[in-house]
């Protein structure tokens, strides 16, 4: 019943960010939500526990990845291990008590034709404290055709950087391979 109250709750702060975002890019408020049908879309809950490790430098949590979907919903405890690639570089994000932690997924870069990037990101593990974080990624309905808005690739010069691709089959294609930074993403670009 708890699991089920919290991913009423969560869908909806998901749903109220994916508003923010599609009046960021211009669009209309409800655009992504009706675009894609987030009444029927996918949400899954991910626990996550990282125990010490006694050689940490010769682990890795999770491998480094972006997410599929619009955004993830991250909460974890207050040991750090989330690290972001930023310029190259991987940066700790340190825990925020009582705080959600949002990660842009594949398919908002997709729909948002790059102007948003998904998050490569990576869990590192440590010889001291356990790491528990949960986190619920929000996608579109499975039959939802995702691909860049068409008033975001109007213009001669902005053309589409990526394929339109049915939501189940990313699934498929991402769930089918080992995580590898963003080679899902990558598959479907335009022009590779």
């Amino acid at each position: 019943e708890i699991a089920l109250e919290y991913s009423k709750r969560v869908r909806l702060v998901a749903r109220e960010i994916i508003r923010g975002i599609s009046e960021s890019l211009g669009l209309e408020k409800d655009y992504i939500d009706e675009t894609l049908n987030l009444e029927n879309g996918l949400q899954l809950i991910a626990a996550n526990l990282y125990p010490p490790c006694p050689r940490p430098e010769l682990a890795m949590g999770m491998p480094p990845h972006s997410d599929h979907g619009l955004l993830t919903l991250l909460i974890q405890n207050q040991i750090g291990g989330l690290q972001v690639q930023h310029k190259g570089k991987w940066v700790n994000i340190d825990p925020i008590p009582n705080s959600f932690l949002a990660n842009i997924g594949d398919h908002i870069e997709i729909l948002s034709n790059g102007k948003y990037k998904s998050v490569l990101h990576r869990a590192v593990v440590n010889n001291r404290d356990v790491r528990i974080s949960i986190a619920v990624p929000h996608g579109p309905a499975l039959d939802a055709i995702v691909s860049p808005a068409s008033k975001l690739v109007e213009d001669v010069g902005n053309p589409p950087a990526y394929g339109a691709m049915k939501y189940k089959e990313y699934l498929e294609l991402q769930q089918g391979t080992m995580l590898n930074g963003k080679s899902c993403l990558e598959r479907i670009r335009k022009g590779v």
